[in-house]
């Protein structure tokens, strides 16, 4: 056990964690919402510092980033946990292990050294925290990311935006970039399918880029759920209203864990979705989960010359020349160090 960080005690020794927005009061011998943080006699623990459920050297466009060091590898690493209970969840077997398994809590157990060894040693160049809502791990993440700075080495969440402005505050930091689920732009949705609130993830959006975090977007276009015109009118016209070059990720839904009664998204409603994200005036639209589409590219906004070409999570071209379009110059936004090899 380690204990947590973000908490006050209160009266008769219950807690308030203040890590992400649903900001839980937590009896004695109680867990947060996430599961994994639990009150031990007036005393907040984190039952998941070090214990990790996957490691993985995977390519940055997995995450997906697709504007921050395309063609680099970034160490992907998770506990189990998660402070959502989507009903669409992919990695519902390790977000959900606790609330599935009566509480209990596995993993490898690692230090931030050995996870920054690996990194190293696998040539990637950042560290990843996802596959879950990485801010549940808060701890072991803030501990891994600053020995990743030391060493040169970026640091990259993959986060459903619902961490409270006082951690993102002391994350940023640390944190060279982030990828942000906006999942709908309802109350409805958020409070039916992940049991959580729409606004704090806009925060954090907001907040992630006022202080210098390099973010995309991606919102997972669901049949039925948050597919029609008006909704992704909405999601593009708040990315652009916070930054016109932030990348937003509209990607294909297939069903699974308790999401089984809608369809895949059709590739013609991603194209539908990249068109209202280009009308409403971003410059960096992506289908994604639908290779071969000619969707995934990067094109410059000024003249329209392809800058990077993809397949899935692979690179085979890259146009630019200190993050610039070589056909007219124009300033590509993104993270671009080496963008000339990509591998």
């Amino acid at each position: 056990m380690h204990e947590a960080l973000f908490y006050h005690a209160g009266e008769d020794k219950q807690v308030s964690c203040n890590l992400c927005s649903h900001r839980c009061r937590i009896k004695p011998g109680k867990r947060g919402i996430c599961g994994v943080r639990e009150n031990r006699d007036g005393t907040l623990y984190s039952l998941v510092y070090g214990r990790l459920v996957a490691e993985n050297a995977d390519p940055i466009e997995k995450k997906p980033l697709f504007h921050f060091l395309p063609g680099s590898f970034s160490y992907s690493i998770s506990t189990v946990g998660c402070n959502f209970r989507c009903l669409h969840c992919q990695n519902f077997t390790i977000s959900q292990y606790p609330h599935d398994h009566d509480g209990q809590v596995t993993g490898t157990h690692r230090s931030p050294e050995e996870v920054a060894d690996a990194a190293a040693r696998t040539g990637c160049r950042s560290i990843s925290y996802t596959y879950v809502e990485p801010t549940i791990f808060y701890e072991f993440a803030r501990d891994c990311a600053v020995l990743a700075h030391e060493r040169g080495m970026k640091n990259v969440f993959v986060s459903n935006g619902y961490m409270t402005p006082e951690v993102t505050r002391d994350l940023a930091p640390l944190l060279d970039a982030i990828n942000i689920d906006i999942k709908a732009y309802s109350d409805d949705f958020y409070k039916k399918v992940c049991k959580a609130r729409l606004q704090p993830v806009l925060d954090s959006v907001r907040l992630m880029h006022e202080l210098g975090v390099w973010v995309e977007v991606t919102t997972l276009v669901i049949p039925g759920w948050n597919d029609s015109e008006q909704e992704l009118r909405e999601i593009a016209r708040f990315i652009k209203g916070v930054d016109a070059g932030m990348p937003w990720h509209v990607t294909a839904f297939r069903p699974t864990y308790k999401m089984t009664d809608r369809p895949s998204t059709p590739v013609e409603t991603l194209k539908k979705a990249r068109k209202i994200g280009i009308e409403e005036g971003l410059q960096y639209v992506f289908e994604g989960n639908v290779p071969g589409h000619g969707g995934e590219n990067t094109f410059c906004p000024s003249c329209q010359a392809e800058i990077i070409t993809r397949f899935g999570f692979s690179i085979s071209d890259i146009k630019m020349t200190d993050g610039r379009c070589s056909s007219c110059g124009t300033i590509i936004s993104g993270v671009w160090q080496g963008e000339q090899k990509p591998f």
